[in-house]
């Protein structure tokens, strides 16, 4: 590997990781084909002031956020993560902590049973992380596939995220859990596999809020998601408004018919220790989410929120 600040920090990178990543060096990756399944990849990225800000969380817990987005996006398609490749953009004032940046989105990997591959490195004026996932699925789960009559299922406890970043917005200081759900949230990759083998006939995960993952998975379906707002699953201290909006959950919203619940249902506990909700029904009709649209939540949007932060 040759000289320089940029290869000083590639090696320091890959001590910092030790075998996560092997075979790193050339200028592509190869990749062995799956064993079985379906190969499934997802790309995402995560930026200061926009997902996050310096004082609000470490550079470790900004690390654990980038990673666990991205493999999110695996988990909500009902697959597991193989391959991981990272591009840091990395302004002068992040170059000392990028090691802790490192370690978070290693442990999450590692946990993940994935390994690093490749990636890239850049200088520039905004810190950021663009990390793409590769992966397999038993069977995959498209958004597109809700059927009516289906139940809508939630898994886990909503609105930590959405309160926390409204604490912080206020120069308060938000709740031990609510910080916790925006700083170390978890992807549900055992809760994906189970709801895909279960028979889920559409799948998305909670990354811009309940009311407008909803909506994304109603629209690709072409049917009416109506979800009860009474039922939503709240955490401790939140609002109903907030669960419904509250974005970067990284928890999974499901449809699946009522038989392939009751089943699933009866053997949760051995899945998983987070709770999973019936939120909703899927009805014929236009895309909506009409009793999350009496509430005025209709979830994050990059591109038409004022607030560069969710």
């Amino acid at each position: 590997m040759r000289d320089g600040a940029e290869f000083d920090t590639i090696r320091a990178l890959m001590a910092r990781w030790g075998d996560l990543a092997v075979d790193i060096g050339d200028d592509a990756a190869v990749l062995a084909p799956p064993v079985e399944g379906t190969r499934v990849v997802s790309v995402d990225a995560c930026v200061e002031d926009v997902h996050f800000r310096r004082p609000w969380i470490t550079a470790r817990e900004v690390g654990v956020r980038a990673a666990v987005a991205a493999l999110s996006d695996l988990a909500a398609m009902g697959a597991r993560a193989e391959y991981v490749l990272i591009a840091f953009v990395i302004p002068e004032a992040w170059r000392e902590p990028l090691g802790d940046v490192a370690d978070g989105m290693g442990a999450v990997i590692r946990e993940a049973g994935a390994r690093i591959v490749g990636g890239n490195l850049s200088r520039g004026a905004v810190f950021s992380i663009t990390t793409t996932v590769i992966g397999s699925a038993r069977r995959v789960v498209p958004r597109s596939g809700a059927c009516v009559g289906d139940l809508v299922v939630v898994t886990g406890l909503l609105g930590g995220p959405g309160a926390a970043t409204q604490a912080w917005d206020a120069g308060e200081s938000p709740t031990a859990w609510s910080r916790g759900r925006f700083a170390a949230p978890a992807p549900r990759w055992a809760e994906g596999e189970a709801l895909a083998a279960a028979g889920a006939s559409a799948m998305i995960d909670i990354s811009d809020g309940l009311a407008g993952d909803a909506r994304h998975l109603a629209a690709a379906s072409g049917v009416h998601v109506e979800l009860d707002v009474a039922r939503v699953p709240a955490g401790p201290g939140i609002t109903p408004d907030m669960a419904l909006r509250s974005g970067e959950e990284y928890e999974l919203l499901a449809c699946l018919p009522a038989t392939a619940y009751e089943t699933l249902a009866t053997g949760w506990a051995t899945v998983s220790a987070v709770p999973l909700t019936v939120g909703g029904v899927v009805r014929a009709g236009p895309e909506d989410a009409t009793s999350a649209r009496a509430t005025g939540a209709r979830g994050f949007d990059h591109f038409a929120s004022r607030k560069t932060v969710r």
